[in-house]
């Protein structure tokens, strides 16, 4: 039986989204999650933990492809199988004595059948960059979205903001960075090779609605022979793996497929009109691994979830980062088969389109990588990826309800603050999960303890606060210490203004001594590298 417990980002999520309904008006907010992260484990424990404050009124989940109500319906109820889960699709009608109704939004575009639902309480909107559509905008309004009915948005990507989104989700509430997931150990890493193609100049391919034209853009690979070349670079780099080609066109995808089979690659093609029956028989040929490679025009970067493929070619080059994400995001997925991703970027002469690219996959502002780099090791020398001490992904309640303050610097350092002149963080440790502490002073700058132990965050955190008990007296450590609640004193004031550390208004003795000790903290800790100090 497969564990569906939620991972703590999930219940970050959640707990977004439900404090959010809660704290203020808006009612329309959005989760943005990678490709991977789970969100409809969010969406199952979400509608699972609001049934019972809904009086006895039902979820209603909106998808727009086959796939994805099925893929869906069905994880909900391996999710949560107390949960009764009804389809409602073409001719399919199961929404009485259900507790959630998955639904087409093309079948809830037909008036007639839309008004025969009733009882929603709860909307989630799946891959919502599509919500500015006018079918979406009409289901939306008919189930109550602008008169106060809780909706929650869940998408890889918010990208069409030009496109009417500001108007539909009032506010982002929880977003994930895939360098983060990567770094978590949710994601694998990723590395990218740069495929030219001799005689592909995009320049000359116009933009449509923000992107290049699908229709030039792949009669520009056609005539540039670029299926061939991807080929021969998909036999060179990435023979051992299973992979997707996304292309611009039907024409496109086939002639990449067509290449692949004749070096010996098997490969199949996929597209949206295609027969229903005949795409799910290449997609059960490539599930099995009787194909290597998908070739696909576009029909993949949604609802996709083939966790074994390590390799995506990205054939469609794309101005668009949302897009590019969520072609990559096909390959990033955990799997016993694989230890990274592998993408082939198609590239052309191009000066007038700014092309999204492999570090478009994270919203930290980096360079591309090194030939020959993963994403998270360019971002390590770039100091990015994962802030010394950076604990994304557990229970950061474990923090907040300790006695003894705790405080996280700019970088995402966690620090217990002892003098002005030292202070103990955490970093990562050699195994997902593990933590070791560190010690600094400005005599000696930062040392390990000996001996120098990896933990789990739980028990690295006690030893941590043990250690600082002996070196301080307990009473400096205290969260709930009697002066954190006086007005900040002259020497504070001071202090921040030499230092250009801002107050915000209302801001106490110890919020003052928390943003110091912050800032010092995180100056100290500028130019710490970890293997250096090991």
């Amino acid at each position: 039986m497969p564990e569906f417990t939620p991972r703590p980002y999930q219940n970050k999520a959640i707990e977004a989204l439900t404090a959010g309904w809660a704290a203020s008006q808006h009612n329309r907010l959005a989760v943005v999650l990678p490709t991977g992260a789970g969100k409809t484990v969010v969406f199952a424990n979400l509608i699972s933990q609001m049934l019972a404050q809904l009086g006895g009124h039902r979820a209603l989940v909106l998808a727009h492809r086959e796939e994805l109500i099925e893929q869906a319906a069905a994880k909900i109820r391996a999710v949560r199988p107390d949960l009764r889960v009804g389809i409602v699709k073409a001719a399919r009608d199961d929404h009485h004595d259900v507790d959630v109704i998955v639904a087409s939004i093309q079948t809830l575009a037909v008036e007639r059948r839309r008004n025969a639902i009733q009882d929603i309480g709860l909307i989630i909107v799946d891959e919502c960059h599509h919500a500015a559509a006018r079918t979406y905008m009409d289901v939306l309004e008919h189930f109550g979205a602008w008169r106060g009915v809780p909706v929650a948005g869940f998408t890889a990507t918010m990208t069409r903001q030009n496109g009417g989104l500001a108007e539909v989700w009032e506010e982002v509430v929880f977003t994930l960075d895939i360098l983060d997931m990567i770094r978590g150990g949710y994601l694998v890493d990723v590395r990218g090779k740069r495929v030219v193609v001799e005689g592909l100049n995009l320049d000359k391919v116009k933009t449509r609605n923000g992107d290049l034209a699908d229709g030039q853009l792949g009669q520009a690979l056609d005539d540039s022979g670029a299926a061939e070349v991807v080929a021969d670079a998909y036999k060179e780099f990435a023979s051992d793996r299973a992979g997707v080609v996304f292309t611009p066109t039907v024409a496109t995808a086939q002639s990449m497929a067509d290449a692949l089979n004749d070096i010996g690659i098997t490969a199949t093609t996929i597209w949206g009109d295609m027969p229903r029956e005949a795409r799910q028989t290449a997609l059960k040929w490539y599930e099995n691994g009787d194909v290597q490679v998908l070739t696909n025009c576009m029909v993949l970067t949604e609802g996709f979830d083939a966790p074994h493929t390590s390799c995506a070619v990205i054939a469609r080059p794309t101005k668009s980062a949302g897009l590019y994400c969520q072609m990559a995001g096909r390959a990033l997925r955990l799997h016993e088969s694989k230890k990274d991703a592998l993408l082939l970027d198609v590239m052309g002469a191009s000066t007038r389109h700014k092309l999204a690219s492999i570090v478009d996959l994270t919203g930290k502002s980096m360079s591309e990588p090194k030939e020959g780099r993963s994403l998270s090791e360019a971002a390590d020398e770039e100091d990015l990826a994962a802030p010394i001490g950076s604990v994304e992904w557990e229970d950061v309640n474990l923090f907040h309800e300790s006695p003894v303050r705790w405080l996280q610097t700019d970088a995402g350092v966690w620090f217990v603050p002892l003098t002005p002149r030292m202070f103990l963080f955490l970093t990562r440790g050699s195994k997902p999960g593990a933590y070791r502490v560190r010690r600094w002073d400005s005599e000696t700058g930062v040392r390990p303890p000996n001996p120098d132990l990896e933990a789990p965050l739980a028990e690295t955190m006690r030893w941590t606060e043990d250690q600082a008990r002996r070196l301080v007296h307990p009473s400096y450590l205290a969260r709930a210490a009697q002066y954190r609640n006086r007005p900040p004193s002259p020497k504070q004031r001071a202090w921040c203004r030499f230092n250009r550390v801002p107050i915000p208004a209302g801001s106490t003795a110890g919020d003052v001594s928390d943003l110091m000790d912050i800032h010092a903290t995180g100056r100290a800790l500028r130019n710490y590298s970890p293997a250096a100090a090991a």
